[in-house]
C-alpha cells in the first residue's frame, strides 16, 4: 500500500490471498464489481496491474506470499491501519500436487502444508482479533471437494484439504457466537489454472502406474476444458457470504455435488454395516 491508499473504504473490506489468477482473481472482481474495497495480495503484484487499473479506487494490490509469516503480521496490521477494519478475509492461495503417498517425499508434502494449512492459520489468527472486537466479519477457507474425500494421486493435496476443514469446522463453532462467520468452499473442477502451472508432480514408482498413472496425465491436459466457471463461482460466494444463513460448507460444481454425494452414501452404509461392531467396544 501507500500514501495513495484510500483511507475510507467504500463497501465491505476484502483481503484475499493468491488473486493473481483463478478463483482469487474471480472473487477480487466479483467483489470490486459489487462496489465493495478489495486488498488484492499475490507473491508478484504486477499481475494484478489490470485488475487495479480498472477499479483504481478500491483495487489496492499487495505483495504477500501466504508462507511468511512476519510478512502476513505486517499485511494486517497495514490493512487495519488504513482501513480499521477487515470484514471478509478469504484463504485462497495455493496449488495442486499430483503423487502415489508413497512417491510423495516429506519435503513436497510439508510444502503443501504450508501452504493449505499453516498460511490459512497465520492469516486466520492475525485477522480475528480485529474481527472479535468488533464482533463482526467473515473467513472464507477455500478447500476443494479433495477436503471431503480421496482417491489415488491426490493424497498429499487431499491431506491438506482434510486439514483445513477439520480447523475450519472447529473454528466456526468458535467464532459463530462472536458474531463471525465461516465459510468452507469446497469447489469440483475448474478452469483456475490449477491443472496447469499451479502443480507440481512426484517422480513416479512403477508399482502405481495403474492407480496413479491415469490421472498423472489426464490431470494436467484437463487444463482449460474443467467444467467448472471461477465467475459464477465467485458469484455463488458473495451470495454465500452475504446470506442471511449461509452454509458452513459451500459445495461448487456439478462434479463435486455429484462426488460428495457419492461419498456421503457410501460412508452412511459402512457405517450402518459395521454399527454393531462400533456399538460392542464399549464396556458392558
Amino acid at each position: 500500500m501507500s500514501e495513495h491508499t484510500p483511507k475510507n473504504p467504500v463497501g465491505r473490506v476484502w483481503l484475499i490471498t493468491g488473486t493473481s489468477s483463478g478463483f482469487g482473481r474471480a472473487i477480487a472482481e466479483a467483489a470490486l464489481e459489487a462496489g465493495d474495497t478489495v486488498v488484492a495480495t499475490a507473491r508478484n503484484t504486477e499481475a494484478l496491474d489490470d485488475l487495479v487499473a480498472a477499479h483504481p479506487d478500491r483495487a489496492v494490490p499487495v505483495r504477500l506470499d501466504v508462507t511468511d509469516a512476519e510478512r502476513i503480521a505486517a499485511v494486517v496490521a497495514e490493512v487495519v491501519l488504513w482501513y480499521g477494519r477487515i470484514d471478509v478475509l478469504v484463504n485462497n492461495a495455493g496449488r495442486s500436487h499430483v503423487g502415489a503417498v508413497e512417491e510423495t517425499l516429506d519435503a513436497e508434502l510439508r510444502s503443501l502444508m504450508e501452504l493449505h494449512l499453516f498460511g490459512p492459520a497465520a492469516l486466520t489468527r492475525a485477522v480475528l482479533p480485529h474481527m472479535r472486537s468488533r464482533r463482526s466479519g467473515a473467513i472464507v477457507q477455500i478447500s476443494s471437494m479433495g477436503g471431503r474425500m480421496s482417491f489415488p494421486g491426490v493424497g498429499a493435496y487431499s491431506a491438506t484439504k482434510h486439514a483445513l476443514e477439520g480447523l475450519s469446522t472447529a473454528m466456526a463453532a468458535e467464532l459463530a457466537p462472536l458474531g463471525i462467520r465461516t465459510l468452507i468452499v469446497e469447489p469440483g473442477a475448474f478452469r483456475t489454472g490449477l491443472a496447469g502451472g499451479a502443480q507440481s508432480q512426484s517422480a513416479p514408482i512403477g508399482d502405481y502406474e495403474g492407480t496413479v498413472g491415469p490421472f498423472r496425465t489426464a490431470f494436467p491436459d484437463s487444463d482449460g476444458t474443467q467444467p467448472g466457471d471461477p465467475a459464477k463461482a465467485a458469484a455463488a460466494i458473495l451470495a454465500a457470504v452475504g446470506a442471511d444463513e449461509p452454509p458452513l460448507r459451500l459445495v461448487l460444481g456439478g462434479d463435486a455435488a455429484d462426488a460428495i454425494g457419492s461419498e456421503l452414501e457410501s460412508q452412511a452404509a459402512e457405517l450402518k454395516a459395521w454399527e454393531p461392531v462400533a456399538r460392542g467396544t464399549d464396556f458392558d
